[in-house]
């Protein structure tokens, strides 16, 4: 099977965009800094956004946690299985959970409300892309990498199927009949 993806936002946007929301953050002047990577999406930009954020003079700790939506169909979940939680004490501390993309909202949802139960002093979000057409939650990211079209996207840390996770931009995939001049293929 033949895969076309185009490039939707590449390195250089990037790694531009990683470094002003670092700055947007160490502008805030956090307290006991935690960042939390939600899995397994949002590992390249929370990777990133860390050392951006050490640049910008923050010294944040890292935890990660893993979070499965399930239900009965394919359109997303209203059930959210935690697989990983985060080990560290948060109580009084600033959270920063980390995702990929901001979505329909329920998994951040579910884990900006379960960290605020245990005592965190703050829980922002920062999404590397955000679609809010898709919202199914109230809650929005307070830091945006970029708004995201309503197609399906991978690279930098996003998947489909497993595979384009190591793609260093983020594309789309494109219907065959759409195919265009400065394309990426695969098998």
């Amino acid at each position: 099977m033949t895969v076309t993806i185009n490039t939707l936002f590449d390195e250089d946007a990037i790694a531009a965009r990683v470094d002003a929301l670092a700055r947007e953050i160490a502008d805030a002047r956090p307290e006991r800094l935690l960042v939390v990577a939600v899995l397994k999406g949002s590992f390249i930009f929370a990777a990133d956004l860390v050392r951006a954020m050490h640049r910008a003079g923050l010294t944040p700790e890292m935890e990660f946690m893993h979070l499965s939506s399930y239900g009965a169909g394919t359109q997303g979940a209203d059930e959210v299985r935690i697989l990983r939680d985060v080990e560290s004490d948060v109580n009084g501390r600033d959270i920063i959970l980390v995702d990929d993309i901001l979505e329909s909202g329920r998994t951040l949802s579910f884990a900006k409300e379960r960290l605020a139960k245990r005592g965190a002093r703050s829980v922002r979000i920062a999404a590397l892309l955000d679609k809010p057409e898709h919202r199914k939650a109230a809650i929005s990211a307070d830091y945006v990498g970029f708004i995201c079209p309503d197609k399906f996207v991978v690279g930098y840390g996003m998947d489909m199927g497993h595979a384009w996770r190591q793609l260093p931009f983020i594309g789309y995939v494109v219907p065959d009949e759409e195919t265009s001049s400065g394309e990426t293929r695969g098998e």
